[in-house]
């Protein structure tokens, strides 16, 4: 490790961060007196960055590696080469990857996360190892969609390769929807269509095995959410369920990865004569979104973040600490207009019988940002708990049927849709 130019002989631990709500709590997992943490992030970004942070570059993305290298560049510049990097969300990682790498910094480089990234890679990895998942193939354009319709049916489902929070995602019925697609941008898949509810599991692998995780049912689906429905999951309490995913996920997660990783994974589960059996839909190596690193720390004992920060620190975790015992779960609304958006209306929730224990609501006259954390600049965000699934399940549809959200344009994007 190099000291600085100032001299400072702290080690220099850099973050990437976008994320203006404090889904990680930087401050409590790395001393800031006895480091020099310094922060990559975007303006809306700066909301979590701590007070005691030794500087800031700002940036558009933070996904953009160009800007993040420049980033990177000044900060080394000020402050000496960095000891470690750490970037959190999904959208980061191979970027904070690659900078590590850039600087011969300890941690994960490309190689070693591609398969988290990588839809088409991952589905490879699980078919390779004998796991089920759906039929897919890598496509760039029609004739590939088209190839793996004749084998598989309709409908199929289009996605980008490398992407987050939905985007991207085409459900296709037939030929006429394959004639209006546009020419493909980015590297792209082609998957068939699987009806069966959507599980999401979130905890951490060990390398060999789960340690403390959760088994949750989505309630709608995250293309959905893109298209204008709410989102929300309920953790599940159905022994069979949570025995059959928790035997899956510890399959899907070996065949990826034989190192320590917080993950996310989503499976599609079916009930049938035999029992309950599950299929793969995608994972991620990080800490699952919306309210889930909340819910964690509040029922289950366990900061998942800081595991994950740890991790790309080196260094050995905490142990998990008491549960309560009660189920947990979460409600997103989308954003009421076009972002960015003036709130004119949110109704608070909280207080409700039955309804969420804690909400994250605009005031009238704030501004919901066009911001690339997706699932944070929502209408919306509850969290629910209970001694039962269904107890979560009926505060959540509760709050759904009651809350009410609305917005108008920005001045700004008033004046942009003029033009």
């Amino acid at each position: 490790m190099a000291d600085s130019p100032t001299g400072d002989t702290r080690a220099h631990v850099v973050v990437i961060n976008r994320w203006r709500e404090h889904y990680a709590e930087y401050a409590g997992y790395l001393d800031h007196q006895t480091h020099r943490v310094t922060y990559i992030s975007t303006s809306v970004g700066l909301g979590s960055v701590p007070d005691t942070a030794a500087d800031v570059v700002l940036v558009e993305a933070t996904d953009d590696l160009d800007e993040a290298r420049a980033a990177l560049a000044e900060l080394v510049r000020r402050h000496g080469r960095p000891h470690r990097i750490v970037a959190l969300k999904e959208d980061d990682l191979l970027v904070g990857a690659q900078l590590r790498a850039d600087h011969d910094v300890p941690g994960d480089r490309p190689a070693d996360l591609v398969r988290f990234r990588d839809k088409f890679l991952m589905c490879q990895a699980i078919e390779a190892a004998g796991g089920p998942v759906p039929r897919f193939a890598a496509v760039d354009g029609p004739a590939g969609i088209l190839d793996l319709a004749d084998r598989a049916g309709w409908p199929l489902v289009l996605k980008p390769r490398v992407g987050s929070s939905s985007a991207g995602v085409v459900l296709l019925t037939g030929l006429s929807d394959v004639a209006e697609l546009a020419p493909f941008t980015e590297p792209m898949m082609v998957q068939a269509f699987n009806p069966h509810p959507i599980h999401h599991v979130d905890g951490v692998f060990t390398g060999t095995g789960l340690d403390r995780w959760r088994v949750s049912r989505y309630v709608n689906t995250c293309l959905g959410f893109r298209e204008g429905t709410v989102l929300g999951s309920v953790e599940e309490d159905d022994p069979e369920v949570v025995a059959a995913v928790g035997a899956a996920a510890a399959a899907f997660l070996g065949a990826l990865t034989d190192a320590p990783v917080p993950f996310h994974l989503e499976v599609f589960v079916e009930r049938g004569p035999t029992g309950v059996s599950c299929s793969f839909l995608e994972v991620g190596a990080r800490v699952g979104g919306a309210e889930i690193p909340f819910i964690w720390r509040d029922l289950h004992g366990w900061d998942l973040m800081r595991v994950a920060f740890d991790l790309q620190m080196r260094a050995t975790p905490r142990p998990p600490g008491r549960e309560t015992g009660e189920a947990g779960g979460w409600l997103l609304v989308p954003a009421p207009a076009t972002r960015p958006c003036v709130i004119t209306e949110a109704t608070p929730m909280v207080g409700r019988e039955p309804g969420p224990y804690a909400e994250v609501l605009l005031s009238p006259g704030e501004v919901l940002p066009d911001a690339d954390a997706y699932y944070e600049h929502v209408g919306g965000r509850f969290r629910f708990r209970g001694r039962t699934t269904a107890d979560v399940e009926a505060a959540l549809m509760a709050t759904a049927a009651e809350f009410r959200v609305h917005a108008e344009p920005t001045t700004a994007h008033l004046q942009e849709m003029t033009r």
